[in-house]
């Protein structure tokens, strides 16, 4: 990251010999980002009419993927539709088992898992939360029913699948003993052909 630079006069990024830059590929997220103090610059780049636009790979409308509040839209757009959970952004309502998750939390980072609670608080004899590594409590968050993983010899498995126009072309497993999994969670990639 240090060796790109920031052309002023051209508007846009360039390398150690002050060449333009014309693809960029990034692991860092968007939401990171675009809280940095070159997130102008990086805008910049994008724009229509751009005299040297730049090649995001991946590109910024991909951000909107990775963001949790999607979860409570799709609900509300298809209520009680069997492949969704119900899913909300100003509180848990009427949900007694749920997870609390960071909008832009990654890998399970802020995740809180709340059995039996009603209205906010738990019923006698419930268990405190369980909770991944925590994010900060004023983040906003999505409320999502709890789905009931798989589980086999007290490890909890999440699968993740890919879809190439309409086509399988990949799944992940992963695994762990804690209900969240994390970055640090057992995984196996699988590849279709």
């Amino acid at each position: 990251m240090r060796d790109i630079g920031w052309e002023e006069k051209a508007s846009r990024f360039v390398d150690l010999d002050r060449r333009p830059m014309q693809t960029i590929f990034k692991l860092y997220p968007w939401e990171w980002m675009l809280a940095e103090r070159f997130a102008p610059h990086a805008l910049a780049t994008m724009g229509h009419g751009q005299k040297d636009p730049v090649q995001w790979i991946e590109p910024i409308w991909k951000m909107l993927w990775s963001n949790k509040a999607l979860l409570a839209i799709l609900w509300e757009l298809n209520p009680n539709h069997e492949l969704l959970l119900p899913a909300y952004l100003d509180g848990p309502r009427n949900l007694k088992d749920y997870v609390k998750k960071s909008l832009f939390g990654r890998e399970g980072k802020g995740v809180k898992v709340f059995r039996d609670w009603v209205e906010g608080k738990p019923e006698k004899g419930s268990e405190a939360p369980a909770e991944s590594e925590s994010s900060s409590e004023s983040e906003p968050c999505v409320y999502q029913k709890l789905a009931v993983l798989a589980e086999s010899g007290g490890n909890y498995a999440v699968i993740g699948s890919w879809l190439i126009d309409g086509e399988p072309a990949g799944m992940g497993v992963r695994e762990s003993r804690a209900l969240v999994t994390t970055n640090t969670s057992r995984f196996v990639p699988h590849l279709f052909r």
